[in-house]
């Protein structure tokens, strides 16, 4: 296990800069057994690569866009946000993990800020997010994906998914304490796959029913597909005029910003329960 040896290092005077300090610290850490365990990282990706494959090759055949186009340069932007939320499982279970183990009790018993652990754990969870997107951007321009935008709009959607990313790591945060136990962790796999396949990430909505279609939209995931495909340049920009449709980049900037108003301090508060 990783030394903690540097957590006891003086910190800095100002409250903020003392917390900042440690989070980078704890961040580290985290990120460190992703190095000294490249299989965790690989194994993140497989499940959307194959998806790749299986979507875009196998079923792609038979799926047709109103406005044409070709369905791999649609699919991948939906397979960036997926990935996106697969990753709050891999939050849910390292929280679980470290939990089961007593790490978080030993991080206890350490002089350091209490809100180090749950924000460097979403600060390493945001970095690990970095390597796997560019992991995938690499797969989509190998299948013949192609970001069609100027740089700042393809920079501004890798932003969209790496905010989305990082409020998803607070939910998951949030639910790792409150589970503790990895045996529950699968739970947290229960609302991601509902919520994937109930949006804009393999279809349009206006080709499911009408009933469905208006769900898929107003999901949060869709925002963020449908704006990346927007600034990607990609096919499947829906022609829908909902307010949600119509909107989805504000969507894609709000949706996460209040996941992380609500869960960031139910998380600080849950651990701050546990260490009572």
């Amino acid at each position: 296990m990783t030394s903690l040896a540097p957590l006891t290092a003086t910190a800095p005077c100002s409250p903020s800069r003392w917390a900042l300090h440690d989070s980078l610290i704890v961040a580290r850490r985290y990120l460190t057994h992703f190095r000294q365990q490249p299989s965790r990282l690989v194994g993140n990706l497989l499940f959307p690569i194959v998806m790749v494959i299986m979507f875009g090759y196998v079923f792609g055949s038979a799926i047709t866009l109103p406005d044409g186009g070709n369905y791999r340069e649609f699919l991948m932007p939906g397979l960036f946000v997926m990935t996106m939320a697969l990753g709050m499982a891999q939050t849910v279970i390292s929280v679980t993990t470290d939990t089961a183990k007593g790490i978080t009790d030993r991080f206890r018993t350490i002089p350091m800020s209490g809100a180090a652990v749950v924000t460097g754990r979403s600060l390493a969870d945001l970095a690990a997010s970095v390597l796997e997107l560019i992991a995938l951007l690499a797969c989509g321009l190998l299948v013949g994906w192609r970001a069609n935008g100027t740089v700042w709009q393809t920079l501004a959607a890798i932003g969209l998914l790496l905010l989305l990313r990082y409020a998803l790591a607070w939910v998951g945060i949030y639910l790792g304490l409150a589970l503790r136990s990895p045996d529950l962790a699968s739970v947290a796999l229960a609302p991601i796959y509902p919520l994937t396949m109930i949006s804009n990430v393999f279809v349009l909505p206006a080709q499911m029913p009408a009933w469905l279609g208006v769900i898929a939209e107003w999901n949060p995931l869709s925002a963020t597909v449908t704006a990346t495909r927007e600034l990607f340049g990609n096919p499947g920009i829906t022609t829908s005029t909902s307010w949600a449709a119509e909107n989805a980049t504000l969507l894609a900037i709000a949706w996460p910003l209040i996941l992380i108003a609500v869960f960031l301090p139910l998380a600080a508060r849950r651990y701050r329960y546990l260490a009572a």
